[in-house]
């Protein structure tokens, strides 16, 4: 498993092996000592094509998330909300999807969101915190101070997301 740094501070991607032949495959997802956090709460989420989540943090105990999509394709963002970082108020993005076998480590502080590009997306995170429903909070998808680049104009987005705050409402 090769591990990629990014400009921003402990945002890592992983380069995954990925073994096929006739009967199926064999694929790495995470090396937990590559990662340099402990892994603790697992879950799994499904979404169709041109579905949008995000951009969701928690507000206290924020997690770190590695995510690995282990079918489909999706278009993965990070939002650093972290206010004495360096990079505090800019994203990352990538393509994450069970072909090229990328997966990603997005340190605690960070917002989430992806939207799905294939038919059917399965991803699977590993977090380093619980979850904690009464300090889940979002950042509104297309705040336009922002400037994220969706690869979509018209995504399916549930009610809760559509409701979300914009960067400044939260950050000043």
């Amino acid at each position: 498993m090769k591990k990629i740094t990014t400009k921003f501070k402990n945002l890592l991607i992983f380069e995954g092996i990925y073994h096929k032949d006739k009967r199926g495959f064999f694929r790495e997802l995470a090396i937990e000592k590559e990662i340099g956090s402990k892994l603790i709460f697992y879950v799994m989420s499904k979404s169709k094509k041109n579905v949008l989540r995000g951009l969701h943090f928690q507000s206290k105990d924020p997690q770190g998330k590695y995510l690995s999509v282990v079918k489909g394709k999706i278009f993965d963002v990070a939002l650093d909300c972290r206010v004495k970082s360096k990079t505090f108020g800019k994203y990352f993005e990538i393509i994450l999807s069970d072909k090229n076998c990328k997966s990603i480590f997005i340190p605690p502080g960070f917002a989430h969101g992806f939207v799905g590009l294939e038919k059917e997306n399965i991803i699977i995170y590993g977090c380093t915190k619980y979850r904690s429903k009464n300090n889940e909070e979002g950042i509104i998808w297309n705040d336009p101070s922002l400037n994220i680049k969706w690869p979509i104009k018209k995504p399916i987005i549930s009610i809760k997301d559509q409701n979300n705050k914009t960067f400044k409402e939260y950050f000043g």
